[in-house]
């Protein structure tokens, strides 16, 4: 029994290693899924620490795989885990952590990109956005070939208040592969400023925590390994709908080697593209000579206000795509050429 006036503290006991639960259900990683294993448990456990106090915390861990990192959390005094499991070949490894944490693992067997988390956890937890994050965090070590998709899907959960901010301004501490991670906390100016670097830093306080090297992973990937923190900011450093924000920074960054006009044309259609570019920069006061990597948050700040200010001046604007005007234009070539070919005969 703990002693008077302290709480318990949970911690599992003795289980099989990683290793030995991979060997026992013969979980072998699958290259197609971007799975690597993370088996040392010092790395799990620094992962959990750095992503804050979770005692007595609400938990959703996304892609546990063989459960390194469920362990740790586990072994955090969190109040519940909840894990979310595509590959069925993990569920009876996951299921044997729950029988030895009886009421704190949680298991799905489900999609993350899909899984409904608003209501997973209990109503209590929900705190006002300008309050300090509630005691819910998400935790993962993401496959590569979802992390991407996946942290854009939660950064408009977050402009949205829904998923798991629903909750409030829930933290999460997530891997990436390390040029991602970089590109996520890159500064104005830097080699990995990219599209990524806007759209998380405008809606987060990022930090690159730390990078673990891929010779800890099994199978050993060929890039090292990110781990990045997000906590949702009280107010977005540009408060426009996140379509229009993605949009923007979308085109901006397709011509990343070119001067921000470049890509910023193409939000306009070709017959009034060269005057709307101009309008756009002389509005926003940007340098049209600047590089993507160049600009601020508070350029494209400037940018999405005036650029929202032109669709609503112009209600087609928003819904305009440069590749179809593209395709539109190429089909139409294609059948005069068909016609000139069809008069010569």
């Amino acid at each position: 029994m703990a002693a008077s006036g302290r709480l318990s503290t949970f911690r599992l006991p003795p289980l099989p290693t990683i290793r030995e639960i991979i060997k026992l259900f013969r979980l072998n990683a699958v290259k197609q899924l971007s799975q690597n294993f993370l088996l040392d448990l010092r790395l799990t456990d620094k992962i959990v620490r750095k992503a804050g106090n979770l005692t007595n915390a609400y938990v959703y861990e996304v892609g546990p795989g063989p459960g390194g990192i469920t362990r740790s959390i586990l072994n955090a005094n969190v109040a519940e885990l909840l894990v979310v499991e595509k590959d069925t070949r993990f569920i009876p490894g996951l299921k044997m952590l729950s029988d030895a944490a009886p009421g704190k693992l949680r298991i799905v067997h489900g999609d993350m990109l899909t899984f409904k988390i608003e209501r997973a956890f209990p109503e209590s937890l929900k705190r006002c956005w300008d309050d300090d994050p509630p005691n819910v965090h998400v935790i993962g070590n993401l496959p590569f070939s979802v992390s991407t998709p996946l942290i854009i899907k939660w950064l408009e959960s977050i402009s949205l208040r829904e998923g798991p901010f629903a909750y409030g301004r829930t933290q999460m501490t997530l891997t990436f592969q390390k040029e991602v991670a970089e590109r996520l906390t890159a500064n104005t100016g830097g080699k990995q400023r990219s599209r990524l670097s806007i759209m998380a830093q405008y809606l987060c306080d990022v930090q690159h925590l730390f990078t673990i090297p891929g010779r800890a992973f099994v199978p050993k990937p060929e890039v090292d390994v990110g781990v990045v923190h997000f906590t949702p900011l009280v107010q977005p450093k540009i408060q426009q709908p996140f379509k229009l924000v993605e949009k923007v920074v979308q085109n901006v960054f397709q011509f990343r080697r070119k001067y921000c006009h470049r890509g910023l044309g193409m939000l306009f259609p070709e017959a009034q593209r060269l005057e709307s570019t101009g309008r756009l920069l002389q509005w926003a006061d940007i340098d049209p000579t600047l590089r993507p990597r160049q600009l601020s948050i508070s350029h494209f700040k400037s940018l999405c206000d005036v650029y929202r200010k032109m669709c609503d001046e112009d209600p087609h604007l928003f819904a305009y795509n440069f590749r179809e005007e593209l395709k539109q234009n190429k089909s139409k070539t294609q059948e005069k050429d068909k016609d000139k070919e069809s008069y010569r005969l």
